[in-house]
């Protein structure tokens, strides 16, 4: 008689369950859905990773075992041990056919999960965040995002860049102080949440040569619209001795070499977001090169629209591009388009004008396809103390705030050049979101701060 004790089954991850095809495997997770055709059950189960469907016919497995599980409440917490079938009709491409299931706590029928698979308005969602990612769209989408994120720093540590994040707080703004969190700092006065890093990595790009940031940024505008957060994640590039065609290459290569990684491993959450659509074909065109436009050729564009009936307002000559402007101008293309050159009475204080006309600044913004208006702004910045101190003085802002940052044009000034991304913009494109607050784990909006 052997008295070698069992060898349990080797625990996996639905996201990795087709390496076991054939093999009778473990699982941890949770049941999402319960379907049942009278001795048949079809439990759905999910892992974070993905989900699957299991098949229990009632003449297949142990009684409490189908008795268990046809009881078994939604979200209820459960080992599930079974072997994994090849299907080709299912999302995932595999089944799992049931043997046991362990439960590891059993949501009470009295208090039920509350997010069921009929529709649901999004306050009542937003209000239940916490619960509302285990869904599996809302889980895809994090999935997504998480590599966005990781892809986004690979991309620039593989280059040479030296990681060197900003404080969140700071003294001044970086183009006024009317969109930022203000609060008391000790005695020292007044302090603000950050806008972005641009001016701090500024100085660590002249220490280090090319660098990057990655963090959390803030805006306090009261803004309504599906593009804004006012808590959103940002990466930002600084890069010494760069002009402003050196900056438009990084960022088109930097914005293919995300959508390559995101297309490498998530096609199946693709389509569980969009609901079957076709995104990743649409996502296999962006590569660089990108098209690029002057801010004169895209106004030009705009007019043509206008006089065509295809736009309902005219765009006004020098004034920086609304929404429906940069939707028109990147439904034109397959892939984001870059517009440069603005004029530099619309961009920020730091900007670089354009030798060639300087009434124009060496600067460019990245638009998205499909209307989800710029991704990336970015700009050769200032290199002249004297110009950089007008330009400071001329915008009111304080110049003793400032002095640390003139300070990098005094001692060794060089071009210099950066950008930014905000994440959240970038994952709304390449998941095509209706709305923002759906890219981010917990989303803090001009009417919500809760969860």
């Amino acid at each position: 008689m052997s008295t070698e004790t069992p060898v349990a089954a080797p625990l996996t991850s639905i996201a990795n369950i087709g390496q076991h095809e054939g093999q009778t495997v473990r699982l941890r997770g949770w049941l999402y859905n319960l379907r049942a055709s009278g001795k048949l059950l079809f439990p759905i189960f999910r892992d974070g990773s993905g989900t699957i469907q299991g098949i229990v016919p009632k003449a297949a497995v142990a009684p409490e075992v189908f008795d268990t599980l046809k009881e078994l409440t939604l979200e209820s917490s459960l080992t599930v041990t079974g072997k994994v079938r090849a299907d080709q009709r299912a999302p995932s491409g595999y089944e799992l056919d049931v043997e046991n299931v362990e439960v590891t706590q059993r949501v009470p029928e009295d208090q039920p999960f509350p997010i069921t698979l009929k529709e649901h308005g999004p306050d009542f969602l937003m209000e239940r965040r916490h619960l509302w990612m285990r869904t599996p769209r809302q889980s895809a989408i994090l999935r997504v995002r998480a590599t966005i994120m990781r892809a986004a720093q690979e991309f620039f540590d593989t280059r040479d860049f030296i990681r060197t994040d900003p404080p969140i707080l700071t003294p001044a703004a970086c183009e006024g102080t009317s969109e930022l969190f203000e609060m008391k700092y000790f005695d020292e006065g007044n302090a603000y949440l950050t806008q972005s890093g641009q001016l701090y990595i500024e100085a660590t790009a002249l220490a280090l040569g090319k660098v990057y940031s990655f963090g959390p940024t803030f805006r306090a505008e009261k803004s309504k619209t599906r593009r804004h957060l006012t808590e959103f994640w940002m990466i930002e590039p600084e890069v010494a001795y760069a002009d402003l065609g050196d900056l438009m290459e990084l960022a088109e290569q930097f914005l293919s070499h995300i959508v390559t990684r995101v297309l490498e491993k998530h096609r199946t959450d693709l389509k569980t977001i969009t609901g079957g659509g076709d995104k990743a074909v649409r996502l296999e065109k962006i590569a660089a090169p990108f098209p690029r436009l002057s801010y004169d050729e895209a106004h030009a564009m705009l007019d043509q629209a206008f006089s065509k009936g295809l736009i309902e307002k005219p765009h006004e000559y020098g004034d920086d591009f609304g929404a429906p402007d940069e939707t028109y101008i990147s439904n034109q293309f397959d892939r984001p388009v870059m517009v440069h050159r603005y004029p530099a009475a619309v961009k920020a204080f730091y900007m670089q004008p354009d030798p060639q006309d300087q009434t124009k600044a060496l600067c460019v913004d990245v638009l998205a396809p499909e209307g989800y208006g710029e991704i990336i702004g970015g700009s050769q910045r200032v290199d002249s103390y004297d110009l950089l101190k007008q330009r400071i003085l001329d915008h009111g802002l304080p110049l003793e705030a400032f002095q640390w940052y003139l300070d990098l044009r005094r001692y060794g000034s060089v071009p210099h050049s950066g950008f930014g991304m905000g994440i959240e913009r970038c994952v709304a494109w390449i998941c095509g979101l209706e709305h923002v607050r759906e890219t981010i784990p917990f989303a803090r909006t001009l009417n919500r701060i809760y969860p």
